[in-house]
């Protein structure tokens, strides 16, 4: 508790009643549950400088157009560059505190400063450039009013140089033999990966990295000399001198002879066969090259080495030939095979005939779903809110070759998302007004079995929504001071004002929000009074709320809520100096420990005291002077003494 000398107290009388005033003149400008319009309001910056190690980039001289919307550019060479920001607001004097929101791409390293008044600067270390996705820096901005802080976004483009070059050791390729090089480059996780094989003239090819190495399989097809022409792209775009973005890289030439393998290659129609029942019993049907070794109605067993002895990969079993030169087959298969792991050996016994590559791999099957929200872990927890933009990591077997699909989300994955046979992940929007209570996951059309649960919003909302009324106007009580709130007159009641149309807004949902209400009374000497707890208080968003037909109002609570109508003791009825102690929180079975507390203290407040003091003494001795001894015991008297004091103004039931 704070002393005050007596001598400032009428100064600080006139500021505390100053303050209302302001307050009360603040209250009245917007009405609650009112809607008002306001034109888009200018930029509160002058100019933001972006400086990258010797490099510095400007929002005014660096701006460029990307998705419709002016970003600030900037060159990075490293994934975690550390960055100074420079802030310029366009009038200085009226910024009275500036904070940067913490993002996920990047961390702040330290305090905003606001140097010599002039601008304010802060350092930033990103943590993956190449990788993030709607890269910003969103500033609140508080004036020197009491009025909310402003929200400025500040969109970011980084841009970098990305080289590829080929330097293939020898330029001999054998048909049917895939083989693998190694691409030099100064970013491999900037150059966009080809999973699918890119059909080029004789030669097909695609890309992979394995541990930081970007490398090149090719897959040549046809005899001869046959150019390698690699169009690659990036992830991140470069800038050219026209400041244009640019993603493609320059085309990579390379001339290979092709020379025909030691037993002849055999190219089946299909590149990928799905193992499953069918395909184990009956058979996939499936095209080979025609050649005069083939012999018609007969099965080749597939193996995985040309020596005897090798493990049986499928039966090829040939029924007759068709009018393309090819032969219509029938293929069992019994073990999976990747085109990475070799070639397949047709064999007629133990005898290599042919040899051919394709790949066998599982059927599409969902083993594992997991959610990642903003901000927050992987979890197999399958609820999203609506209006969010979550990660859905999809796990199981030959998930390469499924196409999910899923009600009415937005699918807004970018290129670069991981996709390989055991894992798949997909960025999704879920409609603010969606209506389903439960989103389908279909793979091809063919539902999976799994889903997601659509859950209404259940964050905690500061206490703006809550006014308080204990003989004025009602206040709302994320504006009351924590400590005590003093009182002069009788309290005719206490009375909370729920405004619902506070709750959610076009652009931020908090949905329905359960609250405890505790109040303690006690008397000038600290005594207990009366002590009640509310539980399970209900306030539902209004009508604004892009969900309220989903909220239900059964249980939502209605109304005001008087503190007379559940304490024994009535407010109006309490001695001075008596203290009503009112704790408002979010239910800790709904929100744990991000539920936000809010205490009020309000004391009876009494300026002065008066109190009379009677005794009546059961007799008077009477000493007479000059004479030993006293007299007789007298006869009955009255004494009384009047008191009138004067309380302290800023302490409690202290003189």
């Amino acid at each position: 508790m704070r002393f005050f000398h007596p001598g400032g107290f009428a100064a600080r009388c006139r500021f505390f009643w100053a303050s209302m005033l302001a307050l009360l003149l603040a209250g009245g400008a917007a009405t609650p549950g009112q809607a008002q319009t306001a034109a888009p309001a200018p930029s509160v910056f002058r100019e933001i400088v972006l400086k990258v190690d010797t490099a510095a980039f400007s929002l005014n001289a660096d701006r460029v157009l990307f998705n419709g919307e002016p970003q600030l550019a900037f060159r990075y060479d490293n994934d975690d560059e550390v960055a100074e920001l420079n802030i310029y607001p366009a009038h200085m004097p009226a910024v009275y505190n500036l904070t940067l929101a913490p993002s996920a791409d990047y961390d702040q390293m330290d305090s905003v400063v606001n140097v010599n008044n002039q601008y304010f600067k802060v350092k930033v270390k990103f943590k993956n450039l190449t990788a993030s996705q709607f890269l910003n820096f969103t500033f609140a901005v508080r004036d020197t009013t009491d009025a909310a802080p402003h929200v400025e976004v500040v969109p970011l483009l980084p841009h970098t140089r990305t080289t590829v070059r080929f330097f293939p050791d020898n330029n001999e390729l054998f048909v049917g033999e895939e083989k693998i090089f190694e691409l030099v480059t100064d970013n491999t996780r900037n150059v966009k990966l080809l999973t699918d094989w890119v059909k080029s003239e004789g030669i097909d090819y695609r890309l992979s990295e394995q541990n930081g190495v970007l490398r090149l399989h090719v897959m040549p097809n046809d005899l001869g000399t046959h150019p390698l022409r690699l169009r690659l792209q990036t992830n991140k775009p470069a800038l050219d001198r026209n400041r244009q973005l640019i993603y493609n890289l320059p085309v990579i030439e390379k001339s290979f002879n092709v020379k025909g393998s030691r037993l002849k290659f055999l190219n089946l129609d299909k590149k990928e066969i799905t193992s499953d029942d069918v395909a184990r019993t009956k058979g996939v049907e499936v095209m080979v090259e025609n050649n005069w070794a083939i012999n018609l109605q007969k099965t080749y067993r597939i193996e995985d080495q040309e020596e005897p002895g090798g493990m049986l990969v499928a039966e090829l079993f040939t029924r007759n030939t068709v009018t393309n030169n090819r032969v219509l087959c029938w293929l069992r298969v019994y073990n999976y095979h990747r085109l990475s792991e070799g070639y397949l050996y047709i064999k007629d016994g133990d005898q290599a005939r042919f040899i051919t590559n394709f790949a066998i791999t599982p059927k599409a099957t969902v083993k594992n779903i997991a959610v990642l929200h903003e901000g927050g872990d992987w979890t197999n927890t399958l609820t999203v809110n609506p209006g969010e933009t979550i990660n859905l990591r999809i796990e199981g077997e030959g998930l390469h070759k499924a196409r999910f699909q899923f009600d009415d989300l937005t699918d807004i994955t970018s290129d670069s998302s991981l996709r390989t046979e055991a894992a798949v992940i997909y960025k999704l929007k879920v409609p603010v007004n969606i209506k389903r209570k439960k989103i389908g996951i279909y793979n091809r059309a063919v539902n999976t079995g799994y889903a997601l649960t659509v859950r209404e919003h259940q964050r905690p909302r500061p206490f703006d929504f809550i006014a308080l009324n204990y003989g004025e106007q009602p206040r709302k009580i994320n504006t009351l001071l924590d400590g005590p709130i003093f009182y002069d007159h009788v309290l005719k009641d206490i009375a909370f004002s729920f405004y619902p149309n506070l709750i959610d807004s076009d652009s931020k949902l908090y949905g329905r929000q359960y609250l405890d209400i505790e109040v303690r009374v006690t008397n000038s000497r600290n005594e207990l009074i009366d002590q009640r707890t509310l539980d399970d208080i209900v306030i539902c968003p209004g009508d604004n709320s892009p969900r309220y037909a989903f909220y239900g109002g059964k249980d939502c609570t209605l109304g005001d809520l008087s503190l007379n109508n559940i304490l024994g003791r009535k407010t109006y009825d309490l001695d001075e100096w008596s203290r009503i102690q009112i704790t408002v929180r979010h239910d800790k079975d709904k929100y744990g420990d991000e539920g936000i507390v809010k205490k009020i203290d309000l004391v009876l407040r009494r300026r002065t005291k008066f109190d009379i003091d009677v005794s009546f003494p059961a007799g008077l001795l009477v000493k007479t002077q000059g004479q030993e001894g006293y007299g007789d015991l007298g006869g009955i008297s009255m004494a009384m003494i009047a008191q009138f004091s004067f309380y302290h103004p800023e302490k409690i039931a202290r003189y």
